[in-house]
């Protein structure tokens, strides 16, 4: 787990079994996780839009493709959407300096 993820404190009372409870403190952490990979992700994307430079954004461009497809075989993003990104993403590349 990252250092810069809090712990997440969540109500397991409700729970009657403890596999219940373990389940529910999987789940916790999972989400807190995957809240962190969505997160970075979209930074990423957003950097790589703000980029003027082409040499740069085709350096920095496999990274964020590399990223997003992660996402998508964790199935946080949608294959569709992630396609759709890589797509829109490598058209802006490839239109920089232009």
């Amino acid at each position: 787990m990252h250092s810069n993820l809090k712990k997440i404190e969540i109500n397991i009372d409700m729970a009657h079994h403890a596999s219940a409870k373990k389940r529910m403190r999987q789940d916790a952490k999972k989400r807190l996780q995957n809240r962190y990979y969505k997160k970075t992700t979209r930074t990423a994307i957003k950097t790589l839009r703000e980029l003027t430079d082409k040499a740069d954004a085709e350096k920095f461009f496999p990274k964020v493709v590399s990223m997003i497809d992660k996402l998508a075989k964790r199935n946080l993003f949608h294959k569709n959407k992630a396609a759709n990104l890589k797509s829109k993403l490598a058209k802006h590349v490839a239109n920089l300096g232009k």
